[in-house]
């Protein structure tokens, strides 16, 4: 398992990701571990990593609003709030558009779990993958890590490391499938703050 340093250790990172590896990684909200979410193969491995099961979907983390709309259909309830708190701690699931990802990552569902971060370095490494797995990096069922030393996973091929990470609450998550929006997850973002936003 290699150590990798952010920024200097963003391109190697990459590469182990292109290869089809699992990489551990801060992030705006936990410590995450990802992959390609076209591989079947190295999604398995984060399902068996982590102890998920897997008919639990995965959330997948773009480089941009442009780029998530690729792989989703935001819709106008999804794009506005999309505008409004990316980069940032709020997940949109909305349906799918890109039925290349991989079926693993879908867990039998047609629709997608997208977020754009805001930290610095995951962002420098998703302008190299363009795309990442992004769940949190602990075992299912513990406490997600905020830090690097938190993070009791084993198992995966890198784990990039950046003292300035602002880590704070996991993401809030909602859900733009049906006619309504639905809360799946209160966190860093309030339940008032998204219905403001598409007020």
């Amino acid at each position: 398992m290699e150590i990798l340093d952010c920024p200097d250790g963003v391109s190697r990172c990459a590469s182990i990701v292109k290869q089809g590896g699992v990489v551990v990684f801060p992030t705006d909200t936990v410590y995450g571990i990802g992959c390609d979410p076209y591989s079947d193969s190295a999604v398995l491995r984060i399902f068996s990593i982590k102890g998920r099961q897997e008919d639990k979907p995965l959330p997948v983390l773009a480089a941009s609003l442009q780029d998530a709309q690729k792989l989703v259909r935001l819709g106008k309830t999804g794009t506005l709030l999309a505008k409004k708190f990316w980069p940032g701690a709020l997940t949109i699931v909305a349906p799918l558009a890109d039925s290349k990802i991989s079926a693993g990552v879908l867990a039998g569902k047609k629709s997608l779990a997208v977020r754009v971060p805001a930290c610095s370095c995951t962002l420098q490494l998703l302008s190299l993958c363009k795309y990442l797995v992004g769940t949190s990096a602990n075992p299912s069922g513990l406490p997600s890590p905020k830090t690097a030393q938190e993070v009791s996973l084993t198992g995966y091929d890198a784990i990039l490391v950046d003292a300035d990470a602002l880590i704070g609450t996991a993401s809030t998550i909602v859900d733009v499938t049906g006619p309504t929006l639905e809360i799946t997850r209160q966190g860093a973002i309030s339940a008032g703050d998204i219905q403001k936003a598409i007020r």
